[in-house]
């Protein structure tokens, strides 16, 4: 067997063991869910919300299945078995394609989106509704206070309603006597969170990015390898004549 065919070989056998991977993954994931929904499902009155699970389960199998057919056809170097592998790694390919273009637009769009929708929840803040929990979580998570800084809560309606002070979310952690005055700054956080959390999400999205452009590579390197094995199955086909 020639370099060129070994290395195609081994490069289709690494792409099937991805597929064995995540399909080991996403039923790992599909399992999980289920067994917290059955830990759970005298407080769920929706039966339905198993479906996600369902089909995080039944794509598993899937990936399990593409995965032994790229290994059964790269091995016996089928024809059918190649064509097939190379057809579902072209439609993934061009997903993964497909969602690096749009993560590298949207990563432009961040700190736009993020100031929209920030100042209107902040807005909303009243100590009860979901924007309120939604507010301090965020405050809480990522040790921040405000949407630019913490001097930003001085315009909401919450400071002017409690006595000129922030939520208790802004204080720092341990700060037990924290009661959110602004004459007690050295027990809050004061730098605001847009900045926080847009780095934060800049920072998930680069390590998707990268992610989803190393796959697209390696399944770029499978494509290759799947054509200088039909090739070199091509010219086998050929029988020699001799005069």
């Amino acid at each position: 067997m020639d370099c060129g065919i070994l290395t195609s070989k081994t490069v289709l056998l690494f792409l099937s063991v991805i597929f064995w991977a995540a399909g080991a993954a996403l039923a790992y994931v599909g399992s999980y869910v289920i067994k917290s929904y059955n830990s759970f499902e005298d407080f769920v009155s929706n039966k339905y919300s198993v479906i996600p699970a369902a089909i995080i389960i039944g794509v598993a199998v899937v990936m399990f299945v593409i995965g032994i057919v790229g290994c059964c056809a790269t091995l016996r170097e089928s024809k059918v078995g190649l064509g097939f592998f190379l057809l579902i790694i072209m439609i993934i390919f061009a997903a993964e394609v497909t969602a690096f273009v749009f993560g590298f637009i949207y990563r432009g769009r961040i700190k736009g989106d993020l100031e929209k929708s920030m100042n209107s929840v902040f807005q909303k803040y009243d100590g009860v509704d979901s924007e309120t929990h939604a507010v301090d979580y965020l405050q809480f998570q990522l040790e921040c206070c405000g949407v630019n800084n913490i001097t930003d809560w001085t315009a909401m309606p919450w400071f002017g309603q409690h006595n000129n002070s922030v939520p208790h979310s802004c204080c720092k952690a341990n700060a037990t006597q924290c009661t959110g005055q602004l004459t007690q700054l050295d027990l809050l956080n004061t730098q605001g969170c847009e900045a926080k959390l847009e780095q934060m999400l800049q920072d998930v999205l680069s390590y998707a990015m990268l992610v989803i452009l190393g796959f697209a590579i390696i399944k770029l390197f499978g494509m290759l390898s799947i054509c200088v094995i039909a090739c070199r199955s091509k010219k086998n086909d050929y029988q020699p004549l001799y005069a």
